[in-house]
């Protein structure tokens, strides 16, 4: 039978048929009709054949490209066909439009760091209130139950009333009347609270937190006045307990805001001119006789707090002093009112920290920045010359010259000799009394590394001069000496203070005194900031009185400085220092001056002067002894210790004085917070033994029944060593 062939795709459309087979020639004429029908059905045949084949092989072809492309895609990854000419473009164009750029990595930190916080807040709010204890417990064993919850299961109950005092920057100011661009801050927190607008107004916050330059008091069309009630320093900041943690333990014995009282004050303003302006004194002596009348004649316990101590040393003798410079309460005001003055982190005789506060407007931390960083805190940043205008600032407040070292030379020691001398952390322990004085003589210390230091040098240009003997150091006094030329421009003055009026000859007579002690430090603040000590001369002085009866001692000038008046005629009053100790504590400074810039600070501490020995206490340019971080034990001991112990001619009429030190230790883990066992000089408000020792105070205790002096530092060896006239 004839076989019909399909043509291939190129040739015609019209199917043909072959030519016939040698038997289908041979057929002859009659088969020749049938032939073709049957060619016509296997032509259909054939046809339908076709159909099928070419859609199997269609099939078949796919399958053969799809493993093609896997081979080939195989093959691509071993070895990459080169790009051509547009996708190389395009791959270029892309990426210049995704590269990732400075911005983008910013905003990409800041989101990150929002988030997470977020996160954490929501976590932190969602945990039970047990679960952080719950996990310090399990870490560190069972926690104390608080003083407040212990002392209500001995029976403890409110008695006497009690007054706070707070101390520098821990007592919240509010805005009442103040310029254009300070609208819509009506009685809102300037200081204190989340101190948000130092970052969206920093110029305008800087200019309301200043005082009149000249007097001391409001600028013209400004008032900012101190928050009242016991929210003005429970919190300085949300989280940041100052007073809550004592409020919170002393109301779970019975105590409620009817008996207690929140002497806020301005903290900015000179003691005397709280009154001047606020009438703060005359407020702080009403409450106390109300609270006083209203609680069955029970006197108050004061407790005052830092620079508060200060503060109210000034009201005692102002409040029996005779109108109108005091408030006429008469000579036996605080015996009448007073049952016991608890001071907690006292500077009695001042802080070596204030002075390099009000000299660079610096100490050891801001010191260690500033060497990370060369520049940054001195440059325009955001048109705010960081240290600058701190200086600017702060140098109004009158309130920090209360803080400079009292008592010259005899106290804080000199060239070559300083009551602390022979200090090593490592021969700390618990004394008491008896075993201080019985040691006095010095027979067990041995000598260390520290013994060379030289403490009494609170300021030496350059690390060669602390160390060297005083024989060594040549001097020129920088007292008479011409200030110069001066060096600032005029975009500085507003912003540089009172450096703008000394030239080169000023800043390198200071440099070439090289050391300065308690007794020349005052010079020196007087040389470089005349204004700003011809101001606060009037409101504080600094000497060792030689006749306490001579009038002059009368003056207001004089009340806050305990080597300089009386204690008030109060046999029966106690007077408590209570502080921490074991926490390196700033002491003397190394200097240099820095490098020449029209508004530079000229001087800053050397961070780059370190002691030898890892054990030495120099470190970033600052030595440091025995104290709370802030206030050396010395100022705050010293009074307790000996000046006032017994009668004395600063305590005629024998008032007893009680040393309680606490030794820090510091927060085993991060959920305990800043722990309740801190000797640090804010975070001792939370600690634990504290709160008891003052609970039980105002409970009725005496100083006896807390046990006494307890002491873990030098102070009673430290005290001998001062050779002060009693």
């Amino acid at each position: 039978m004839p076989t019909l062939r399909r043509r291939k795709p190129a040739d015609s459309d019209k199917p043909t048929t072959s030519a016939p087979s040698d038997d289908a020639r041979g057929g002859g004429g009659g088969t020749t009709g049938r032939g073709e029908e049957e060619e016509e059905e296997d032509y259909e045949q054939d046809a339908d054949n076709s159909k099928r084949k070419k859609n199997n092989n269609k099939r078949r072809r796919k399958k053969k490209a799809a493993a093609a492309a896997a081979a080939a895609a195989s093959a691509d990854n071993k070895h990459p066909a080169l790009p051509s000419e547009e996708e190389e473009d395009g791959r270029k164009h892309h990426r210049k439009r995704s590269k990732w750029s400075c911005v983008d990595n910013c905003c990409w930190f800041v989101g990150c760091v929002c988030l997470t916080w977020w996160v954490l807040l929501f976590l932190y709010n969602a945990m039970p209130a047990s679960f952080p204890q719950y996990v310090t417990e399990a870490i560190t064993g069972p926690s104390p139950d608080p003083p407040g919850v212990k002392l209500k299961k001995e029976g403890l109950k409110a008695k006497h009333p009690v007054v706070f005092v707070p101390g520098i920057v821990t007592a919240g100011l509010e805005l009442w009347e103040g310029h254009q661009c300070a609208e819509g801050l009506f009685r809102k927190r300037l200081w204190g609270g989340t101190f948000g607008e130092v970052y969206k107004r920093p110029l305008c916050w800087t200019e309301h937190m200043s005082l009149d330059n000249e007097t001391g008091l409001d600028p013209p069309g400004i008032r900012v006045r101190p928050v009242s009630g016991l929210v003005a320093a429970d919190y300085f900041a949300p989280g940041y307990f100052v007073w809550a943690v004592l409020i919170a333990n002393l109301a779970r014995i019975g105590y409620e805001e009817k008996t207690m009282y929140m002497a806020s004050y301005d903290w900015r303003l000179s003691f005397q001119n709280t009154e001047v302006r606020d009438q703060t004194l005359s407020r702080t002596k009403s409450n106390i006789e109300l609270m006083v009348a209203t609680n069955g004649g029970n006197k108050a316990v004061i407790i005052p707090h830092s620079m508060g101590v200060l503060y109210f040393l000034h009201f005692m003798k102002w409040v029996e002093a005779p109108a109108p410079m005091g408030g006429g309460g008469g000579p036996d005001w605080c015996a009448k009112h007073i049952k016991a003055v608890i001071n907690i982190g006292g500077p009695f005789l001042g802080v070596p920290k204030a002075v390099t506060g009000l000299f660079s407007a610096e100490a050891r931390d801001i010191a260690v920045v500033r060497a990370l960083t060369p520049g940054f805190l001195d440059n325009d940043i955001f048109r705010l010359q960081t240290l600058q205008h701190i200086m600017k600032m702060s140098r109004t407040w009158d309130s920090t010259m209360s803080m400079i070292p009292r008592g010259g030379d005899t106290i804080w020691g000199d060239l070559d000799w300083s009551p602390e001398d022979g200090y090593s952390p490592s021969k700390r322990g618990q004394k008491n009394n008896e075993t201080d004085i019985k040691n006095q003589d010095g027979s067990d210390s041995k000598p260390s590394q520290t013994a060379k230091a030289h403490y009494g040098r609170i300021i030496s240009f350059g690390k060669e001069v602390a160390e060297a003997p005083s024989s060594e150091i040549e001097r020129i006094d920088f007292r008479d000496a011409l200030k110069g030329k001066n060096v600032a421009n005029s975009t500085c003055r507003d912003v540089w203070t009172e450096y703008h009026d000394m030239g080169f000859g000023g800043i390198n007579a200071c440099a070439e005194y090289k050391a300065y002690t308690a007794g020349s430090i005052v010079d020196l603040l007087r040389f470089v900031a005349p204004k700003m000590m011809d101001r606060g001369s009037c409101h504080f002085s600094y000497g060792i009185a030689d006749d306490l009866d001579d009038p002059k001692y009368n003056h207001y000038k004089y009340w806050s400085n305990p080597l300089e008046t009386k204690l008030p005629n109060a046999p029966d009053m106690e007077i408590f220092s209570m502080y921490g100790v074991g926490i390196p504590t700033e002491r003397a400074y190394v200097y240099r001056l820095s490098p020449s810039a029209e508004c530079y600070i000229p001087f800053q501490i050397d961070t780059s002067a370190v002691g030898e020995d890892k054990d030495s206490c120099l470190k970033d340019g600052v030595y440091t002894v025995d104290g709370d971080e802030t206030v050396p034990a010395l100022s705050a001991g010293y009074m307790c210790a000996k000046g006032w112990r017994g009668k004395t001619r600063f305590n005629p009429s024998g008032i007893r004085t009680y040393i309680r030190e606490y030794d820090h230790s510091p927060p085993a883990n991060l959920l305990e917070g800043r722990g309740t066992q801190s000797g640090a000089h804010v975070d001792i408000m939370g600690n634990f033994a504290l709160i008891e020792d003052v609970m039980r105070v105002a409970a009725g205790d005496s100083g006896d029944d807390l046990g006494g002096d307890r002491v873990y530092s030098d102070i009673f060896k430290w005290s001998e060593k001062i050779k002060l006239k009693l």
